[in-house]
């Protein structure tokens, strides 16, 4: 019953009826609390409406926040009022945005340098609304370097008040992956009092060093819910539907085969290649991301379009003003055809998925949708080549992308750094397109991937909603992820915070 457990949402307003009324403690991260501590919930009752801070700075953490926010109106209470940084699919949700993610989705650490005074212009102008909405809880969405520095300034500003907000930051920080990197836990107490944690194994070792966390999974397993119509109740029959050959007919393209509308099973047979070839690619949400891989990208599909016949590929843009022209640009004079698809659109990007034969994709969260989509994919990242130099020194990985690290094997190519040049990806490229082994692989260890993230948070999610008195639901990541910044306590602070820290 790998899938079934997350494909069905709970009933928000039974949920809230019952959170109003009782208090029967959660289980592990969202416990009541028994020192007289205060707890989100408690106190937005006693003002009559639930203000929710939030930043987030980058298009994974806009859908995770959005997701957040949906899923906090379902289940409080109270009526929920939201401020803060974020993007589109937040201001669906009711954000109106301080200022454009846009302006603070840097990533690198050279590559931050010219862009500093910006930032710090931004950490005021965040810190300063923050202070005018009084919120009951502030929730950073990743983007630590922005979220932890506007935490620890918040922080700053509210010693010896009483009536300071909680502090929520979802998604851990990797501290697995660099040296030394568990020791830097300890520092984030002073400023974090609870962390949504994605990867099963980071709650235990946060909770080891000091700070309260908790796993409430993986936003993989959400996209479960939104881009099957119809689960059955093994990983193997999962149907992830979507008209494949009307998205072709819809964008022009001839008939033939991608990956098929079919079971895992039987996607590990579709191994032969067809007529129409659709490749996606994937070169990032950030500017400065899309403007490094894109031209590598199309250089790498080009050397491919005289051995393969109808050669089409697919590329999902990212809600950014700025990449979207830039990579309309990019293609208008590129000899291959290029369709441009919405990639806040959950339908339509796994329409496309399930459309193309493989992907080009650079390291980040879309690797793990691949996976999901069952598409075999090269993952690809170049940065500027002070950041690979500190970055080889500094992490104790072997693997880039998630899939690789919880398998820990090689299962997806990874092309990085210096290496990452469109002659290496074309030689990866055509064992993907072409080796049977290659691709079998792939597609057959997403089982294993989805029980290694989903298997913790099964009977967590039951118990949660045994004590609640709704057993016949089920929770999906964004609802556990609701529930526990409503019972998140503020944590007792020192009044001196650790100038050292350096997120």
């Amino acid at each position: 019953m790998l899938l079934k457990s997350v494909a069905s949402a709970i009933n928000g307003r039974e949920l809230r009826r019952t959170l109003s009324s009782s208090s029967s403690p959660f289980t592990a991260g969202v416990r009541c609390s028994s020192h007289g501590r205060r707890r989100v919930i408690d106190v937005a009752a006693k003002d009559g409406e639930l203000r929710v801070f939030l930043v987030a700075g980058e298009v994974s953490g806009d859908a995770l926040a959005s997701r957040l926010m949906a899923s906090l109106k379902n289940v409080s209470p109270v009526p929920v009022r939201f401020a803060g940084v974020g993007g589109s699919l937040m201001h669906k949700e009711g954000l109106q945005s301080i200022f454009p993610m846009e302006e603070i989705a840097v990533m690198g650490l050279w590559e931050l340098l010219p862009h500093l005074n910006n930032i710090r212009i931004k950490l005021k102008d965040t810190t300063e609304s923050a202070i005018l909405f009084q919120p009951h809880v502030v929730v950073t969405v990743d983007s630590k370097g922005f979220s932890f520095r506007f935490l620890k300034l918040l922080q700053g500003r509210y010693i010896q008040n009483t009536n300071s907000p909680v502090h929520v930051h979802y998604v851990a920080p990797s501290f697995w992956a660099w040296k030394g990197g568990e020791t830097r836990l300890t520092h984030l107490r002073h400023f974090v009092d609870h962390i949504l944690c994605i990867l099963p194994f980071e709650e235990e070792i946060c909770r080891l060093n000091g700070l309260p966390a908790t796993y409430v999974g993986h936003p993989l397993l959400e996209d479960v819910v939104f881009s099957s119509k119809e689960l059955e109740s093994s990983f193997d029959k999962c149907k992830f539907q979507g008209n494949v050959e009307a998205f072709r007919q819809e964008n022009g393209l001839s008939s033939g085969h991608g990956l098929p509308t079919k079971s895992f099973h039987q996607l590990k047979q579709n191994l032969y290649f067809t007529e129409s070839t659709i490749i996606t690619l994937l070169p990032g949400s950030r500017l400065q991301e899309v403007t490094r891989m894109l031209p590598i990208f199309l250089k790498t599909v080009e050397f491919l379009k005289n051995s393969i016949p109808e050669l089409s590929t697919i590329i999902p843009v990212a809600p950014n003003c700025r990449v979207e022209t830039y990579i309309n640009n990019a293609i208008r004079t590129w000899p291959l055809r290029a369709i441009l698809i919405p990639g806040e659109s959950i339908e339509k990007k796994y329409e496309a998925f399930r459309a193309s034969r493989a992907a080009l994709c650079t390291s980040g969260s879309a690797v793990m949708e691949l996976m999901l989509a069952g598409l075999p994919s090269v993952v690809a990242y170049r940065a500027h080549f002070i950041t690979e130099c500190i970055v080889k020194l500094r992490t104790k990985l072997n693997f880039i992308s998630l899939p690789n690290i919880l398998l820990e094997s090689a299962v997806i190519p990874e092309v990085l750094f210096r290496a990452c040049t469109s002659d290496n990806l074309v030689r990866k490229l055509r064992e993907v397109l072409f080796n049977d082994e290659v691709r079998r692989l792939q597609i057959s260890s997403a089982e294993e991937v989805l029980q290694i993230l989903h298997n913790p948070i099964a009977q967590r999610s039951n118990s949660i909603l045994d004590q609640l008195g709704f057993s016949s639901y089920k929770c999906c990541p964004s609802m556990i992820a609701a529930s526990t910044v409503l019972y998140a306590e503020k944590l007792q602070k020192s009044h001196g915070l650790d100038s050292n820290f350096a997120p």
